[in-house]
């Protein structure tokens, strides 16, 4: 394992931003998908709680910060090119704003 000081995160691909895969910890369900820049992740890894950059709004937002379901972060995994995340997290209540568990809630049939 590579400590996270060694990684070096790679935002010049995606305009700035790197896509941070958010799973339980525990069930390893994938709750959500979100972008970070290099200000969420830093508010991330300092605060302890998912943070992440609101492509719409053009801001930060750390997960859970009106509804109190915040993402506790637990592990910090990059992918081989360090341009992807993926993060372990301690969810404090349903992640989506629809009130599911998680965000990929619906199944694409064969129609």
């Amino acid at each position: 394992m590579v400590r996270a000081e060694a990684v070096q995160l790679n935002f010049s691909k995606f305009h700035g931003l790197v896509p941070a895969v958010i799973q339980h910890h525990q069930t390893r369900e994938v709750l959500m998908v979100g972008f970070m820049n290099e200000e969420a992740w830093a508010a991330t890894r300092q605060k302890g709680l998912v943070t992440f950059w609101s492509r719409e709004r053009k801001t930060l937002w750390t997960k859970g910060e009106t509804s109190g379901n915040v993402l506790r972060v637990k592990r910090i995994w990059t992918d081989c090119d360090d341009d992807t995340l993926l993060i372990e997290v301690d969810p404090a209540g349903p992640v989506c704003h629809t009130g599911n568990q998680s965000c990929f809630f619906r199944e694409i049939g064969d129609d």
